[in-house]
């Protein structure tokens, strides 16, 4: 994960002289060329590097060698920190290369660091692919966190577009897609009223600006565990609708992963043709049968049968659309 290794490569050059892209090559277990572009790219990122060329040569930090990262201002350590955290699932080497980060931390940022650390939550797929630029939105909302500052943001909800000022608690995601948890702050003391907690979608926000001082994340509240309530909540939500099917041995697991907790194998014994029983839900049966369409060569739903008369009219409706034969004329030369 190159999070992981620009990290490891900035706590390397900390505490030496200097080093060279063949020697950072060695350490990190990567190539040479690869190498050279982590240097890079620390230095474009505004990490105080800089190369010296001939015999001799390599990268060091403006000042020589460190024993933490007081090179770094707070806006590079937290700008560090957010593409850390934004990155991958929550795999050991990633954990552990946050709290690196966050201990080797200048004293008057390693505050702020940890709170983004703290109120970041990388999850298991719901299945939804974002937009490249919801990561400029997540990185807004960390940072304001980390400052303690509440967020003004144009929402386009559900029912239509308004204007929110909110305190930012958690920043997390289902796969691809990224969540905000935030609660509005209490007139005059700028603190969460956790009450009034609600989640919004990255993807939604239209705009988003830095607002008044906050009094940052209320003590006592656990990010995580106020995270996996608010799935347990929209999981709810999405199964109310379930069907049984049985599945080819072949593309059990896979279904499962792409259901998540939507899924669940049951303790029976595979039919005659090995194929075992599943139940899937979602939150309406047409959703429901959208979903399973894609997984027909693999399955068959055995009930209920509204989600396979729904099925039905779905094949039915793609036939008709492809029935018939293109214009030549639309054809590509």
């Amino acid at each position: 994960m190159r999070a992981d290794r620009l990290i490891q490569a900035l706590l390397l050059l900390q505490g030496r002289q200097q080093i060279t892209a063949a020697q950072l090559a060695e350490e990190l277990e990567v190539s040479v060329p690869t190498a050279r572009r982590d240097l890079e790219a620390l230095s474009m990122a505004g990490v105080p590097i800089y190369p010296t060329r001939g015999r001799g040569g390599g990268w060091r930090l403006v000042g020589g060698a460190r024993t933490d990262l007081t090179g770094l201002t707070e806006g590079e350590v937290t700008s560090l920190l957010i593409g850390l955290a934004q990155s991958a699932t929550a795999e050991p080497e990633r954990i552990a290369a946050v709290r690196k980060l966050v201990s080797a931390a200048p004293a008057p940022f390693r505050e702020s660091a940890q709170r983004i650390a703290d109120a970041t939550v990388r999850d298991a797929p719901w299945g939804d692919v974002s937009d490249a630029g919801e990561a400029q939105t997540v990185a807004e909302l960390q940072k304001a966190i980390a400052r303690n500052r509440c967020v003004d943001l144009e929402y386009a909800g559900s029912r239509g577009p308004s204007s929110v000022t909110l305190v930012p608690l958690v920043v997390g995601s289902r796969g691809a897609r990224w969540y905000v948890l935030g609660a509005p702050p209490v007139a005059e003391s700028g603190r969460a009223d956790l009450e009034r907690l609600r989640t919004y979608r990255v993807d939604r926000i239209r705009a988003i600006e830095l607002g008044r001082p906050s009094d940052g994340i209320p003590s006592g509240f656990d990010a995580r565990e106020e995270w996996a309530r608010m799935v347990d909540r929209v999981e709810g939500l999405r199964g109310t609708v379930q069907a049984t099917i049985r599945v080819e041995p072949w593309a059990v697991r896979a279904l499962c992963d792409r259901f998540g907790a939507q899924a669940r194998l049951l303790d029976t014994a595979p039919d005659a043709e090995g194929r075992s029983t599943v139940t899937v839900g979602a939150h309406r049966t047409d959703a429901l049968a959208e979903q399973l369409a894609g997984w027909t060569a693999a399955i068959e739903v055995i009930a209920p049968q509204e989600v396979r008369t729904a099925l039905r009219e779905l094949g039915e409706r793609i036939a008709a659309a492809y029935s018939d034969p293109v214009d030549e004329g639309l054809r590509p030369g």
